[in-house]
């Protein structure tokens, strides 16, 4: 076996093959991110009468082209995290770092540790992440026009969020698309208004509620000489609400075709449905490179801070928040819908609440809890059951 060690940049890859005993075979040369260079490197290769396997570092998103050419020409590919080529290195005598000598690290680290082959369900793995990164922005801009729809109504008719259970219900959008206003839906027709209303709630709300909207519109204190400007703005930021929720719909649709791509038992978890799930298992990626669910706890930045200097060590350790802001953000939702289905992590939580911790402190350690269930269905490839 030949061991293939490339140091990954934007524009030049360096590339070194070593034998089992570390010699080298092939001297670094250089090849450019491009189709021909990546021909020429797999002719190379190819030369070799023994198999080869290439390690690759994870550099930015430079790498992905390369491991998808070199994956699909059958190669044995690992993708390696920088951190650890820098820890390797550090092990040698010589303080030397150039893109040539990375490149020999990579391929004896490839030789002397033996990691396994990247999952060949990266490609899938990579494309749910890229999606739910995506999806958790939109979600952002949603929540960022819905704020400013609220800062409006503050304005121009403060008594309107006391009139619906919440401002975005669907009879409500359906309202504020006709008059943003209080003197706009004071100036509407009861009749008109009724029916806006019985067909947008589907018959919950009638006549009653439409007179109690009208009512409240006619002695409101809300500005009035906005009504111009605030239309406009009204009508854009619903329709970029609906725009944002039809493009997470498309993504969730994508979502559920790639999560059948994938083996996987992560939504038999009470609290984590497709779009966390997906989430989660993307970034994690392949769960067998933790060796243990503290490193994947520590991944995620839910695992303690420490703090100790001389004889003082802190009473109070906060989360340390230095993995995955996505996987921390995936894993806080699935909390916040776990400890209402799942029995034993509602009495968990219940229980911490009385012993007077805070809401938060107390996700957290669901969520540190859910974490554990996720490593073990990934690592035995089995559905949880809820003892």
């Amino acid at each position: 076996m030949l061991f293939c060690g490339i140091d990954v940049a934007k524009h030049r890859h360096a590339v070194l093959v070593v034998d089992e005993a570390g010699r080298v075979v092939q001297p670094a040369f250089s090849i450019e991110n491009r189709r021909t260079s990546f021909d020429h490197l797999a002719a190379t290769l190819a030369a070799f009468p023994e198999p080869v396997a290439i390690g690759l570092e994870a550099t930015g998103h430079y790498w992905l082209a390369l491991y998808d050419d070199l994956t699909r020409r059958g190669y044995p590919v690992t993708v390696i995290n920088p951190l650890q080529i820098a820890a390797y290195r550090r092990s040698g005598i010589r303080k030397v770092k150039t893109d040539r000598t990375d490149a020999f690290w990579i391929a004896d680290f490839l030789r002397i540790a033996a990691p396994a082959p990247t999952s060949r369900h990266l490609p899938a793995l990579l494309q749910m992440r890229e999606l739910t990164r995506f999806r958790f922005w939109l979600t952002d801009q949603i929540g960022d026009c819905k704020r400013k729809i609220l800062a409006i109504l503050d304005r121009v008719f403060p008594e309107y969020e006391s009139l619906f259970s919440n401002v975005f219900l669907t009879s409500s959008r359906a309202l504020l698309k006709e008059a943003a206003t209080a003197q706009e839906i004071a100036d509407f027709d009861l009749a008109e208004l009724t029916n806006l209303l019985q067909k947008s709630s589907r018959g919950r709300f009638g006549l009653s509620q439409a007179e109690a909207i009208r009512t409240a519109a006619q002695e409101s204190v809300g500005v009035g000489f906005l009504v111009d400007a605030v239309g406009v703005e009204m009508r854009c930021l619903l329709q970029q609400v609906d725009l944002l929720q039809d493009q997470i719909a498309q993504i969730d649709t994508v979502l559920a075709d790639l999560m059948g791509q994938i083996p996987h038992h992560i939504t038999s978890i009470p609290g984590i449905g497709l779009v966390t799930g997906a989430a989660i298992l993307a970034e994690i990626g392949d769960v067998t490179r933790f060796d243990s669910v503290e490193k994947l706890v520590a991944y995620a930045g839910i695992d303690p801070s420490v703090y100790q200097t001389g004889q003082f060590q802190a009473s109070q350790a906060h989360m340390s928040k230095r993995g995955s802001p996505y996987l921390r953000h995936a894993l806080w939702l699935a909390a916040s819908i776990a400890i209402q289905h799942d029995p034993d992590l509602q009495t968990f939580y219940q229980a911490k609440r009385k012993e007077g911790k805070h809401h938060g402190t107390v996700i957290g350690a669901v969520c540190r809890k859910l974490l554990a269930r996720v490593y073990i269905v990934l690592k035995e490839q089995r559905p949880y059951r809820i003892r």
